[in-house]
């Protein structure tokens, strides 16, 4: 059975949308994530391949850079995680502030003791 969350373990979330910064030197240059896959939501492009009938399936898997399969599942399956990889890498992390602990003064000197 999974443990429960403690409630000063949970994070609010401000509802603020952070806009993307560049990552790499090709998104500096203007590469937008549509130029391999032409979609830019995992959603958008779940349906898209949904939609697609076996040889377009597997000429889309080959442009991507996927070897085909004859499992259909199997090959949606892999070419949404690959673009899940290839839509995060144009996503910074967020930042999330660490909690400082306050600590007593005996904890403190203890560690102190090791400048």
């Amino acid at each position: 059975m999974p443990r429960k969350k403690k409630i000063n373990d949970l994070k609010q979330i401000d509802g603020k949308a952070e806009p993307s910064k560049p990552m790499t030197l090709d998104q500096l240059w203007g590469e937008s994530q549509l130029t391999k896959y032409s979609h830019a939501d995992v959603e958008e492009y779940k349906n898209y391949i949904r939609g697609l009938n076996r040889t377009d399936i597997h000429n889309h898997a080959l442009a991507v850079g996927i070897i085909p399969v004859d499992n259909m599942e199997l090959l949606f399956g892999r070419l949404e995680r690959e673009f899940i990889r290839h839509a995060s890498s144009f996503q910074a992390p967020s930042k999330t502030e660490a909690k400082q602990k306050k600590i007593s003064k005996e904890v403190a000197k203890i560690l102190s003791e090791g400048r």
